[in-house]
């Protein structure tokens, strides 16, 4: 097998050897592009490996998506918890962001990949601030990401033509980065944050230039009646109004969707991304309604939201708090079953993101997961599908790659402890700087 320091700096073919797929044993081979070349008994001979993984006692899955997340939140990770939605915002994150820089967002953002990687998530849908500087982290983490800029005009023409001016430089130099990892969305924060013309240009501008929209949507009850009250509709309509539902549009939460929302989220082939940790934590008070959505056809995806109100990034995890979340809710044990949560957080997240399949399959991009088939939650492995979503965390994942190329192998992810450190001071600086400001 290949040493572990060549593992991380070679580039070209890869065989994961012996991997256990689906209960059988079988090789999967890899192509210089990174694409799944075969699996099972042609591997070996499709390509001449660079680089062969020993796949003996590990359960090969396809790599998680997390579909909401402001990844650079992991710098206020524990900083404010167990407080009001609105007290929180007003009181403890928005103060404290008001100070954030680049390199704060960076260093973030490269904290919040480790953080993902070490737990089998490939690709991010992410919303925030200083976003090149996000880009740059994702670009040296390996991963794959979407990558919006928080439009937000508070209904104020100088301010949505500022936010306007963002959202373009953002694209523009995504664009300029030519990396095939990393796209551009529009990221219309909600309907309560941004105005009705700032909505409709987000729609016209993500159309024109063919990239997603990412919105928070009906995530509270106070957002629904606020948005009759002042609109004389629900945000659905609102935002289909203006042009914000499409088949690129990721919509956050959707907690408070009444059925006929839920259809028009499917007629429009709107992705969701549930949150259930988040949502759970600030006590929204109603569980996505997750029937109607999949009886109305609506992609659903899992998110786990930002680390200031999660407080962390494992999409294990929130398989397990979705599928309980539902059936508690909604007083049903045989809602949301567990190999429905794992195609949440594989193949419905990569095609809410349009990055593949989300599949082990021939053609497929190579963005796999290797858990430990010996792990104390794997073991008795009766069915995967259940010990993955009930039984384990992401402590479980072992290797992880990433359109072929291996971004962590048994545990190891290159630079982590400089990473840890540099966020750590980030977060020191952040909040010093918002103490002598105060």
């Amino acid at each position: 097998m290949t040493d572990l320091d060549d593992i991380f700096t070679a580039r070209g073919s890869v065989l994961i050897a012996g991997a256990s797929i689906n209960g059988s044993t079988a090789d999967i081979a890899i192509d210089e592009t990174g694409t799944i070349a075969a699996i099972g008994e042609d591997a070996r001979r499709a390509i001449d490996a660079d680089i062969v993984i020993d796949g003996s006692d590990r359960l090969a899955v396809p790599g998680l998506v997390n579909t909401h997340t402001h990844a650079a939140m992991t710098l206020l990770r524990g900083y404010a918890d167990d407080m009001l939605l609105q007290e929180w915002l007003s009181q403890k994150i928005w103060p404290l962001e008001a100070h954030l820089t680049g390199d704060d967002v960076y260093a973030g953002t490269k904290l919040a990949c480790l953080e993902m990687i070490k737990s089998g998530t490939v690709a991010f849908n992410d919303m925030y601030f200083f976003m090149d500087r996000a880009a740059a982290a994702v670009d040296d983490m390996g991963m794959r990401a979407t990558l919006a800029y928080g439009f937000i005009d508070l209904g104020m023409e100088e301010k949505r033509e500022a936010e306007i001016k963002a959202t373009e430089a953002l694209v523009d130099h995504i664009r300029s980065l030519n990396n095939p990892r990393i796209q551009a969305a529009v990221g219309p924060h909600s309907v309560y944050t941004v105005s009705p013309e700032g909505l409709s240009w987000c729609a016209e501008y993500a159309k024109e230039q063919g990239i997603g929209i990412h919105v928070h949507l009906s995530e509270t009850e106070k957002e629904v009646t606020d948005c009759v009250a002042q609109f004389g509709k629900r945000p659905t309509y609102l935002l289909d109004e203006y042009g914000c539902l499409t088949p690129r549009t990721v919509a956050a939460h959707c907690c408070w969707l009444d059925e006929a929302e839920c259809r028009l989220l499917g007629e429009r082939g709107v992705s969701a991304s549930h949150n259930p940790a988040s949502n759970m934590k600030l006590a929204v008070n109603r569980a996505m309604p997750y029937h109607w959505l999949k009886q109305y056809g609506a992609n659903v995806a899992l998110g786990t939201d930002g680390c200031s109100s999660n407080n962390n990034l494992d999409i294990f995890e929130e398989m397990k708090f979705a599928a309980l979340l539902q059936k508690f809710a909604w007083n049903s044990p045989t809602l949301l079953p567990a190999g429905e949560a794992v195609m949440m957080a594989t193949a419905a997240g990569a095609r809410a993101l349009g990055i593949g399949p989300g599949t082990l399959t021939v053609g497929a991009p190579a963005d796999i997961v290797l858990l430990d088939a010996r792990a104390v939650c794997n073991t008795p492995l009766y069915n995967p599908d259940s010990n993955i979503v009930y039984a384990c965390n992401g402590g479980a994942v072992m290797t992880v790659l990433c359109g072929g190329r291996v971004l962590m192998h048994e545990r190891t992810v290159p630079g982590e402890e400089e990473i840890i450190q540099e966020a750590a001071a980030a977060a020191r600086s952040l909040i010093e700087r918002a103490k002598n400001s105060a």
